[in-house]
Formats: structure tokens, C-alpha cells, sequence
């Protein structure tokens, strides 16, 4: 049985979008940043310092996040992972794969990373969580929408500020940009305090722009119907005349 960390994290207790039980759940994970691998683990240090450095702060805790989602067929594990293991991924249900600090050198396994969507799966390092589960949704219909969305995952180069939005995409921004298109509210999902999510923001970010693309498309395809509505109106309306 897992569970939970006394770790606080914001909104960790009752979850932000508080919803009756249906059977159904998105919870999130927050993990430290290189658990279980020292080398990981070392390097989100050095990189965080130099951030601290850059931004006049102090340096914080650095958090990897992952979800899990079940739903009345089964349960899911939704992560972006890298390296990738072996070229077998339909076993660990990948459906998206992106290249890893260029796209030059995404033809080689090494330099590719993959998002599960992973039935039965799991999540590597899970015991040493922070603040977690995190609660999100009870909602089925909600939870149903982000396993769909999981193989829409923008495919953006790992470690790469490509968007211009001031940090890198990566694992982070694939877990907000998927809670960020189902609709969650974003402003009351944070990482365990003291502690921070690189690219959590970037994946909020890119989630909004598509969003407000996608709206934009709907209004002018909306108004091109009311257009060719009115121009097949008008003829019949001159013979009458």
C-alpha cells in the first residue's frame, strides 16, 4: 500500500477540484529530482545552483512529476522518461517520443525521450514521493480527456527553451501542459513547498497558446459559415425582389 508523505505541498489535502467519488482519479506524484541515481541527482544540484545564482535567490528542492489516472477500464501511468530502456515501448504503452537536446540527434535511442501512457504501470522511485498522491480529479469525463490527450503531447526538444518562455521543456512540462488542456485549475497545483518543478510553467504556457489558437480557429471558421450562410441567402432574397 502507498503512502502519503507528511510533506506538505499546496492544495495536497484536499486536492484543488474537490469532486464526489466516481471510481475515477487523477493523482499527481512529485518526485525528487534524481531519485535512486546519485549522477541525476548531482547534476539537478549544479543546475539549480547556477539558476539560484542567475536569479538572486536561494536554491530550492528540484521536483520531477508523473501522474497517475484510473478510470472504469484500468489504471494508468503517465510520465516522460529518458533514456529510453530498449526499443520495446508498446510495453510500456509510449505513444509519444521526442528528441533529447536536439533534434539532429533524435534518430539515435539515446538522444530520444518517450511519454507513457502506461496501463497497470508504474512509477520508478514512487517511495520516495513528497507530499504525494496529490488529488486532482474525481472526474471521470476529466480523467478520460487527459488519457486522450496524453498521444497530442507536443514532441519539443528535451532541455530546450524552443518557445522562448524562459526555460526548458521537459518531463514537468508534459504533466502541466496534459493538466492544463483537461481543464484543471492550474493556479492551485504547486510543488511540495520549498520546493520547485523546471518547466512546470512552460507546459502551462504552451497548453494557453494552443488553446487560445484553437479558439481563434473556431471563431474564424464560425464566421466563414455565417459568411457563406448570408451569400446563399442573398440571390434567393434579389429574385424576390
Amino acid at each position: 500500500m502507498r503512502t502519503q508523505h507528511t510533506a506538505e505541498a499546496a492544495g495536497a489535502t484536499n486536492g484543488p477540484f474537490p469532486e464526489a467519488p466516481s471510481g475515477s482519479s487523477i493523482d499527481l506524484y512529485w518526485l525528487p529530482l534524481g531519485a535512486g541515481g546519485h549522477f541525476v541527482q548531482l547534476n539537478g544540484r549544479i543546475y539549480e545552483a547556477i539558476r539560484a545564482v542567475h536569479d538572486r535567490r536561494r536554491a530550492f528542492a528540484l521536483y520531477h512529476s508523473a501522474l497517475e489516472v484510473r478510470v472504469p477500464d484500468g489504471r494508468f501511468v503517465i510520465e516522460m522518461a529518458w533514456p529510453i530502456p530498449d526499443a520495446d515501448g508498446a510495453s510500456r504503452g509510449v505513444v509519444v517520443e521526442g528528441p533529447v537536446g536536439s533534434s539532429r540527434m533524435a534518430r539515435l535511442r539515446l538522444f530520444r525521450y518517450e511519454v507513457r501512457r502506461w496501463r497497470d504501470g508504474v512509477i520508478p522511485d514512487v517511495l520516495e514521493a513528497v507530499a504525494s498522491p496529490q488529488r486532482l480529479s474525481d472526474n471521470l469525463v476529466r480523467a478520460r480527456r487527459l488519457l486522450d490527450l496524453v498521444g497530442s503531447v507536443p514532441a519539443l526538444v528535451w532541455g530546450r527553451d524552443d518557445l522562448g518562455m524562459g526555460d526548458m521543456w521537459n518531463s514537468n512540462s508534459v504533466v502541466s501542459w496534459l493538466l492544463a488542456r483537461s481543464g484543471l485549475p492550474m493556479e492551485r497545483i504547486r510543488p511540495p513547498i520549498g520546493g520547485r518543478a523546471p518547466g512546470w510553467d512552460v507546459g502551462i504556457a504552451t497548453a494557453r497558446c494552443e488553446q487560445r489558437g484553437s479558439e481563434e480557429q473556431r471563431r474564424l471558421e464560425e464566421s466563414h459559415h455565417s459568411r457563406l450562410l448570408v451569400a446563399s441567402y442573398l440571390p434567393h432574397a434579389g429574385s424576390s425582389s
